[in-house]
């Protein structure tokens, strides 16, 4: 299985990682057939690990090698990392400003104050999902891109270790899209569609990521720093006080060293 792998191309391989991370997006969105409710602590715990696992993948598997990569260039070693990983976070932060979206177990707030529509509140929560997992697909295929520039910093079983990270973390994120769209009144179905819909981005992105970095190498270390960037973005955006607006701090902190530790682990035995 691993020689299997290993012998198909790195855009086909993207294509494979980011299927199981959108895999998980709709395990977690199922479990809308299976039970009436998920508890709240569970849930924050939950996303606590996401945020966990979405900081360490930044480190170890995009801005370490954009660093080393970039140590190969005529630029400082740290420029190209710092440029890429502070255009990630203001990517976001404008998608953040122009598409209105809600997190979820919150109100919709957009510039015209507060909607109670269910629909409405619905179409926001699910596109705000989304939009934030386009970074995660992104990191998959820059990462699977680097294999395939050749850098000796951008190993197969890095980018294997960040696509099973994000699919760790997406079984949260699809429960916490299916979930609420029950409570207001979805079909199971319905909730679950909707659920899994979010993590449909994430092999279009990869595809994106693995073809940018093939076609344009020299922009691979900002590439990296980007994807880096974004998820930052996400997780202090959006991860973070999602996990701890119900109360359940220290559970989700906790939760978040877990989810750390286990990238880290899985980056450094794998990588």
């Amino acid at each position: 299985m691993v020689d299997f792998f290993s012998g198909l191309s790195p855009l086909t391989q993207a294509l494979v990682a980011t299927m199981f991370t959108w895999g998980m997006t709709a395990l977690g969105a199922a479990l809308v057939f299976t039970t009436k409710g998920v508890n709240q602590k569970f849930l924050d715990a939950m996303l606590g690990f996401a945020g966990g696992v979405m900081i360490a993948a930044s480190y170890w598997s995009l801005l370490a090698p954009a660093i080393e990569m970039a140590e190969e260039g005529k630029w400082p070693a740290w420029l190209p990392a710092a440029v890429g990983f502070m255009l990630g976070g203001i990517f976001l932060w404008g998608i953040d400003k122009v598409i209105p979206h809600v997190h979820p177990n919150a109100q919709i707030e957009t510039a015209e104050g507060i909607h109670p529509d269910r629909r409405r509140r619905s179409t926001l929560l699910v596109l705000a999902i989304t939009l934030h997992n386009i970074p995660e697909g992104l990191a998959v295929g820059v990462a699977f891109g680097a294999v395939a520039a050749g850098f000796e910093s951008g190993s197969l079983a890095a980018a294997v270790s960040l696509g099973i990270g994000i699919g760790i973390q997406n079984f949260p994120e699809g429960t916490a899209v299916s979930m609420p769209l029950r409570r207001e009144g979805m079909s199971r179905r319905r909730s679950f569609m909707y659920g899994q819909f979010s993590g449909m981005v994430e092999p279009i992105a990869a595809v994106i990521g693995v073809l940018l970095v093939t076609w344009m190498e020299p922009i691979l270390p900002l590439a990296l720093s980007f994807a880096a960037g974004a998820m930052i973005f996400v997780v202090a955006e959006e991860v973070i006080p999602g996990s701890q607006e119900n109360g359940n701090r220290d559970l989700a902190s906790m939760a978040l060293m877990v989810g750390f530790t286990v990238m880290m682990i899985l980056d450094v035995a794998l990588g």
